[in-house]
């Protein structure tokens, strides 16, 4: 069983509705069984599944004492692959829940703000050294700052090819359990979508190893009963490379280097 955690310490970067929509994105390409484990006290995930008609992906709610017990119950019932929505600001809860990780999404919208805040994300990721994309969320069409942002994350790690775009039945479907895919299957906002687990999915693939980190974590297959920081076999943080003008925010200030904007 593999797991995809969504983090960002930023409150308002879309993780809930990038999480959501991948995990039927997920479920629809044949990846299943999906489910989606909601470690966030608002709970939005978990409302938004119980609204939804299809029962897929199975939705539950744990917290960073009870992740371990529910990835096995999960993995036991068959489910393939887990996405985990994180609680914003909650350094420590986000710590332990990049822990289990085989892949890290860490959405970012493209404002100097957004930028800023990114970086004590990042460093968590490296502490547990999980393979990490950056995937820039909610922009705004033909803007010149949503290139600039992609071009300034791009210096510290890798950024996602498909930009998740700004418009209303993205945010909105998901106020009665759907998907921009049920709403308008053939719209712009789900073709984003599907073209995003694409990549998503392939990146999955490209660091696979023969045993995932939930099943080293977990004890399957011999495995230790948990790992420490500083590093794993494959992780991927090499940047992308991109063209383009600097962005000035300095996303994390221990870069020692300014990605090229102050706004």
């Amino acid at each position: 069983m593999q797991v995809i955690v969504f983090a960002s310490r930023k409150g308002g970067s879309g993780k809930t509705t990038l999480t959501g929509h991948l995990a039927v994105e997920a479920g629809r390409t044949g990846h299943g069984p999906i489910a989606l484990i909601d470690t966030d006290p608002q709970g939005s995930a978990l409302e938004w599944g119980r609204q939804r008609a299809d029962p897929l992906p199975t939705v539950v709610q744990s917290s960073v004492d009870e992740i371990d017990a529910d990835l096995i119950r999960l993995r036991d019932e068959g489910h393939r692959m887990v996405m985990i929505d994180t609680p914003p600001s909650a350094t420590a809860a986000i710590s332990e829940i990049v822990r289990v990780a085989d892949l890290v999404v860490v959405p970012c919208r493209p404002s100097p703000h957004d930028l800023r805040a990114v970086g004590a994300t990042v460093d968590i990721v490296e502490r547990w050294g999980r393979p990490m994309i950056f995937a820039v969320n909610s922009a705004t069409r033909r803007a010149r700052i949503t290139a600039e942002a992609a071009v300034a994350l791009s210096q510290h790690g890798t950024v996602a090819p498909v930009t998740i775009h700004h418009r209303v039945d993205f945010a909105g479907s998901m106020v009665d359990g759907r998907t921009v895919m049920d709403i308008a299957p053939e719209g712009d906002s789900a073709k984003e979508i599907r073209a995003l687990w694409t990549y998503v999915h392939e990146r999955l693939a490209r660091i696979r190893a023969p045993m995932s980190v939930t099943d080293q974590l977990l004890g399957r297959g011999g495995g230790t009963g948990g790992l420490s920081g500083g590093g794993s076999p494959g992780a991927d943080h090499g940047p992308m490379q991109a063209a383009g003008g600097g962005y000035g925010v300095a996303i994390r200030p221990t870069f020692g280097r300014r990605a090229g904007i102050d706004g």
